[in-house]
């Protein structure tokens, strides 16, 4: 055997064991790949459910969102009204009581002089 068939002949082989090693290598990223397409497969059908249950709160939180809305709303119209009620009742008893009350003190004091004088004679 000359060198220039050894060296085909080792070429030969070296290129047997390249192919056999690229196959190996090949055949492990195929069973990667088969176990990465069920682990998603797996993770799609316990987060389908999870994303309905999260959609179907999340609904409900917008409901919950809108009749608190609408409870706030009430309340300010309530306050609304309750201020201008105290407001009219203010105006409109504040000058009768003030009216009342100097009655009763020009009363009180003139009740109190004339005891006074009476004491006096």
């Amino acid at each position: 055997m000359t060198a220039g068939e050894l060296a085909i002949v080792l070429g030969t082989v070296l290129c047997a064991i390249g192919f056999a090693a690229l196959v190996v290598v090949l055949a492990r990223v195929l069973q990667s790949l088969r176990e990465l397409q069920a682990e998603v497969a797996r993770l799609r059908s316990e987060t389908g459910p999870l994303l309905t249950d999260l959609a179907t709160a999340v609904d409900e939180a917008r409901d919950d969102l809108d009749r608190f809305d609408r409870v706030l709303g009430s309340a300010e119209a309530i306050s609304a009204n309750v201020a201008g009620a105290s407001r009219v009742t203010r105006m409109a008893l504040s000058t009768p009581v003030i009216k009342t009350v100097a009655l009763a003190s020009g009363t009180s004091r003139a009740a109190s002089r004339l005891r006074r004088k009476e004491r006096s004679r």
